[in-house]
């Protein structure tokens, strides 16, 4: 596929002059010295470093992706709908309506009302000023969500004590806003650990002082497969990240470093996280001793490494048994994950689970006990999770994978909401907007009633406007859309689909995946329904 965008993309603010750009490079078909158009090149000669990254004067305030496009997606297979009969219900036209259609699922024995998780939301800015919306969003949808990576060690408040975490306001203010409105039923909140977090102790901390039940232990993620970025625009804020031990960049502590930035050479340090490298024997103890310390549940987030390490992943996932693992295909994220690897490195997602199911077929079939699943990688709609969640039903008992990960469409349901609201409180929504769906929160957000019957004065005071956008995204649409495919496949319970109700549009889909070509289903059924 030419890389037409090799010179030019939107995630790090970089354009071409010309149209026809040579197909291989991405670079004008001619270049001129007396352009003031900043191509990747051009940007790079002056910025270096940062043209690595998503716009820095975006950071806080935007998430990334990928913009290639990896030739298979879920987009190359369509849900076979059924006419006759019905399962999971009595087919019945009174009865067998979408709105009977059962779709909570369970994620290693924590009950969902929907297949969803919402994460992991760590030390980023984004994350952090979205969290209500977020927290509150997937509370009241029953869904489980995930504290990222390095929040304690980022919260300028934390207290430590010979180097681990004693308090965290930060992390104490996520766990209680989810909380808060959390019916201790469905769904529940997860912390996620790296190195730098074991290292604070993050993990005994979270459980034992703010009863935190589930732990996520970090293995990367789609977007990058090194550890985790940050900006930082303070040089106080970037030497007293490094004295906890962070690697920051450049280091905060040389002069030459204090004068660049105090004259305004660079605006932000950027903070990275460690990788980890875990062995067997470690895992198995270090899971082993979670649960020692009140962990109820632990689970592992990773990203879309090669297949030996997908496997690997398994395998070590099943000697621990861990109740759940999350396999994140290529390529977004919510914070400052490196361009070029958004777009260049890791399994997309389809082939990852292709890869996922594979692995988990050979446990299963071996007699291994084989964790929950959940998959994550540029999910935004219902169609998308349907059809992951049918495709590991191989036997029309169980499918492997559970629930689906969802971080960028929450985030932007929460930023979309938020920023209609602050427009509609200051008169200035946009006209068509206003005229179709009216010009205050109490109307454009269609959720907004069935909440107000329950929580009254608090709607768009302690709950704020953002947080009923997440909820009427998750539940209203995913939730109602979701209910909506099972009822036209006629199955009226989540666990009753499976592969059979899906067909591939491509050639490459159908070899990746195993599922038959359109053209290929049940034609050796037709002569005997026609002749029979």
């Amino acid at each position: 596929m030419p890389d037409i965008y090799a010179n030019a993309r939107s995630t790090t603010g970089t354009s071409v002059r010309r149209r026809d750009v040579n197909t291989e490079s991405g670079m004008c078909p001619i270049c001129v010295k007396e352009c003031t158009v900043l191509c990747e090149i051009g940007k790079s000669a002056f910025r270096g470093r940062e043209v690595l990254y998503p716009e820095s004067e975006q950071f806080g305030w935007s998430t990334a992706a990928s913009n290639k496009d990896y030739r298979l997606d879920w987009s190359d297979f369509n849900i076979l709908s059924r006419l006759r009969g019905a399962e999971g219900i009595e087919p019945d036209p009174d009865i067998a309506l979408f709105h009977n259609v059962k779709i909570e699922s369970t994620m290693g024995g924590i009950p969902l009302r929907l297949p969803l998780a919402c994460g992991a939301f760590g030390s980023t800015d984004v994350g952090k000023n979205n969290w209500d919306a977020l927290a509150i969003g997937a509370a009241l949808s029953g869904i489980i969500i995930i504290i990222g990576e390095n929040v304690c060690g980022v919260d300028k408040e934390s207290v430590f004590t010979n180097g681990k975490v004693t308090k965290s306001p930060e992390m104490e203010r996520r766990v209680r806003v989810f909380k808060e409105y959390w019916d201790a039923e469905y769904g529940d909140i997860a912390v996620q650990t790296n190195v730098e977090d074991q290292r604070f102790g993050v993990d005994e901390y979270v459980v034992s002082k703010l009863d935190v039940k589930i732990v996520e232990r970090k293995w990367g993620q789609g977007a990058k497969a090194i550890g985790g970025e940050i900006r930082v625009s303070s040089l106080d804020r970037a030497l007293e990240l490094k004295k906890r031990g962070y690697y920051v960049l450049p280091d905060p502590e040389a002069d030459s470093v204090k004068v660049a930035f105090k004259d305004g050479l660079f605006k932000t340090f950027e903070r990275h996280s460690r990788v980890g490298f875990p062995t067997e024997r470690d895992f198995i103890e270090d899971v082993e001793w979670l649960r020692d310390i009140g962990a109820k549940y632990v689970s592992i987030k990773t990203g879309a490494y090669r297949p030996v390490d997908v496997a690997w992943t398994i395998k070590m996932a099943s000697e621990a048994h861990v109740d759940y693992v999350t396999f994140d295909g290529a390529g977004g994220g919510t914070g400052m994950s490196p361009v070029p690897m958004m777009n260049e490195m890791s399994t997309p997602t389809v082939y990852l689970e292709a890869q996922v199911l594979k692995c988990a077929q050979i446990m299963e079939q071996a007699g291994r006990y084989v964790p929950d699943i959940g998959m994550a990688g540029g999910f935004i709609n219902e169609t998308q999770m349907f059809k992951a969640i049918a495709l590991s039903n191989f036997d029309g008992n169980q499918p492997f994978v559970k629930s689906i990960t969802m971080a960028r469409s929450p985030l932007t349901a929460a930023m979309k909401a938020c920023y209609f609201s602050d427009l509609a409180e200051k008169g200035r929504l946009p006209r068509d907007f206003a005229n179709k769906y009216g010009n205050n929160p109490g109307k454009f957000f269609i959720a907004a009633e069935e909440l107000r019957r329950e929580y009254g004065a608090k709607l768009g005071a302690e709950i704020p406007w953002s947080a009923v956008g997440v909820y009427t995204y998750l539940s209203e649409r995913l939730g109602l859309g979701l209910k909506q495919l099972l009822a036209g496949t006629r199955k009226f319970k989540l666990d009753l689909i499976d592969r059979n109700d899906l067909a591939a549009l491509s050639q490459l889909a159908s070899e990746v995946t195993g599922i038959p070509m359109m053209h290929e289903v049940e034609q050796d059924l037709l002569e005997g329904i026609l002749l029979g």
